[in-house]
């Protein structure tokens, strides 16, 4: 049950709610590291290993913090990502810079910043490596493999325009050879949501394949996608197993290759996913012929998630957490289709009363905007028993602030500041 959650109460959620209003995102730094110490036991038989956490899924700087005091490395995807790395205060070293579909002024900018640098594509692999010959590059490979359920989030597959193709690696080898370049690391992605152990090491197993061809390799990279659960009794990836079956193959390969290689990740979902909270206000319970809708002050403009991959987030009314359950449709205050869960059973709900959607911590606010003008929430860290503010609530002056109003184009007056 809620109530028995080791790391908050609901208690202290609907403190959070009273004291920095609502709605407003919720992050446990507790079940953080729990996350990251439960991954790097996993894989506790490996000699180096190294968790970059996926800076895409939550980049608040107090994140970013935490995870660098954790001993994480940190996983990006834009030169914003690696400035916010930086400022949080990792070494330019553990940063890792996975794009896709940027310019190659982009990865100069960050290989310019000292982190390093990993490539998807031919025709940049070619540019930069004729360039810069000297500078270390790690090569992300497609393995043509899906280990993820969900098309939306699976990159592996044959069409994803993620990695190179297995098909491309004498044209890869090809460019190496003649530019000379270091590659110091190869890396895969196969996507999220990873189901079957068994096929993640069957794409793993494409990967050391690959390894073979670079004698200079200092890491390995398998990505994430580890699922975490969604609702009671929902499947997850076993940890445990794969870092006991990958742990023990990754040894050996390095027996085989040579020297002892650093097994990277790059968890994101995995370590903050269940470590966040998303509280929002009922505004309305509304009852139709055959459906009673509880209506929020929020909408996919704060939590697209279920609206855009299908995702399932688990809700229970902290106000009345031993109420009566009944079917109720919830949904924001959008003006198009925002329909966070249909028909669910869910405690007795009255207007006025604070919903919890749980499993916030990943993908949600960092995938939030101003759609419909209204602001973005606040955010909140709970640690070590405090609610502490890590970001502060939207206001119309930061909606406006870039914003360049021009009225005497149109003969008018300058309008007046809002209050």
């Amino acid at each position: 049950m809620f109530e028995n959650h080791v790391f908050m109460k609901s208690s202290d959620l609907l403190q959070i709610a009273a004291t920095y209003g609502d709605p407003v995102y919720v992050y446990d730094s507790a079940k953080i590291s729990a996350q990251y110490k439960r991954l790097t036991k996993a894989f506790g038989s490996v000699k180096q290993l190294k968790l970059n956490y996926a800076a895409k899924a939550l980049s608040n700087l107090s994140i970013l913090r935490l995870m660098n005091s954790l001993g994480s490395g940190l996983d990006t995807v834009s030169i914003q990502e690696v400035q916010l790395g930086l400022m949080a205060g990792f070494d330019p070293e553990s940063i890792i810079f996975t794009p896709n579909g940027v310019s190659l002024e982009e990865i100069e900018e960050a290989a310019a910043l000292g982190v390093r640098i990993n490539i998807d594509n031919l025709s940049i692999l070619e540019q930069f490596g004729s360039k810069h010959p000297d500078t270390p590059v790690c090569i992300r490979i497609n393995p043509h493999v899906m280990a993820g359920g969900n098309s939306n989030i699976s990159v592996g597959h044959i069409d994803s325009k993620f990695g190179i193709s297995i098909h491309q690696i004498p044209h890869l080898l090809r460019i190496v050879e003649l530019t000379q370049m270091n590659i110091n690391g190869i890396h895969m992605h196969t996507g999220s949501d990873i189901l079957d152990i068994d096929v993640f090491l069957y794409a793993s197993e494409i990967l050391f394949e690959t390894a073979k061809n670079f004698p200079h390799l200092e890491f390995i990279d398998f990505g994430s996608g580890f699922k975490v659960p969604y609702k009671e009794g929902d499947i997850e990836t076993n940890v445990e197993e794969l870092g006991k079956k990958l742990g023990s193959r990754f040894n050996a390969f390095c027996a085989e290759y040579g020297r002892d290689l650093t097994l990277a990740f790059e968890p994101g979902k995995f370590l903050v996913s269940e470590a966040g909270f998303f509280l929002a206000r009922v505004n309305v319970v509304k009852q139709t012929t055959s459906t009673v809708f509880a209506s929020v002050d929020s909408g996919f403009n704060h939590l697209i998630r279920p609206m855009l991959y299908g995702s399932n987030h688990e809700i229970v009314n902290i106000s009345n957490p031993k109420g009566r359950e009944r079917y109720y449709s919830v949904v924001g205050y959008i003006c198009e289709t925002d329909t966070f869960a249909s028909n669910r059973r869910i405690s007795e709900i009255t207007e006025g009363d604070i919903l919890c959607f749980k499993n916030a911590g990943a993908y949600c606010f960092t995938m939030a905007s101003n759609y419909n003008s209204r602001f973005r929430p606040a955010e909140v860290l709970w640690h070590e028993g405090k609610a502490v503010l890590i970001r502060e609530r939207e206001t119309f002056e930061d909606l406006i602030k870039h914003q360049v109003d021009v009225p005497e184009l149109f003969g008018q007056a300058e309008t007046a500041t809002v209050k």
